[in-house]
């Protein structure tokens, strides 16, 4: 599958997806709305992509329930990738959590 990429650091082009895996539960994509105010979402899987530009490079990419991932050129209007967080699933969820897969009472049990 090949997808485009945001133009970043002036690359553009389309990354090519090499491989997806199923993401274990705790890992979250945290994403800043406004200066004050994120939200982070259940990465649902990892994809393994390769890098558009004269190089071969790959890079590691988490796909959030939302299907947001770091560099799509079709994610949320104002939603900046801030970083991936894992938190073990006996230790709660972010704060800042929203799944949109699960209303808000079931994502908290």
């Amino acid at each position: 599958m090949i997808v485009p990429a945001a133009e970043e650091k002036g690359n553009t082009g389309m990354r090519k997806i090499i491989d997806i895996v199923p993401a274990f539960p705790g890992w979250y994509a945290r994403w800043r709305l406004t200066p004050e105010h994120t939200i982070s979402h259940p990465v649902t899987v990892w994809a393994i992509v390769d890098e558009p530009g004269p190089s071969t490079r790959r890079a590691v990419v988490g796909v959030d329930a939302s299907g947001q991932w770091p560099g799509a050129t079709d994610n949320d209007p104002g939603a900046d990738f801030v970083r991936y967080l894992y938190l073990a699933p006996q230790d709660g969820q972010p704060e800042d959590i929203f799944d949109p897969v699960h209303p808000a009472s079931e994502a908290r049990q």
